[in-house]
């Protein structure tokens, strides 16, 4: 019996190494993964940070292509409006040159228009 004993005794050490071995293993591996966690962490938020950048540049680019395109477009529309009002007194010009060129032709021309005006709001 003494020889089981001793053999119960030489399993139990063999088997409390092996725990403490595994213990300590399984203790490294909690720490590698709680600096592998950190380290994610870390990654996160750099990318977090790189990501509010890129929306930053691209918000400030788009905002500057906007009030280029109105720019633009105000100058377009100012030239169209000058254009609009050069056109406006040269026809006046125009109908005032004929006017005083053909006087009895101009007031021939009203009296038609006129007539046909009329006409046309009675039916």
């Amino acid at each position: 019996m003494s020889s089981t004993d001793g053999e119960d005794a030489m399993k139990t050490m063999t088997d409390k190494a092996t725990s403490e071995r595994l213990q300590k293993d399984l203790d490294a591996v909690k720490n590698d993964i709680s600096a592998l966690a950190e380290q994610l962490s870390d990654v996160i938020e750099a990318f977090k940070g790189d990501a509010r950048k890129q929306a930053r540049r691209a918000y400030k680019q788009a905002r500057s292509d906007v009030d280029s395109v109105m720019s633009d477009m105000s100058k377009r529309g100012s030239e169209a409006l000058d254009a609009a009002q050069d056109y406006a007194g040269t026809l006046e010009e125009s109908l005032e040159d004929a006017i005083t060129q053909r006087p009895l032709a101009a007031v021939g021309l009203a009296i038609g228009l006129g007539f046909l005006i009329g006409v046309t709001w009675r039916r």
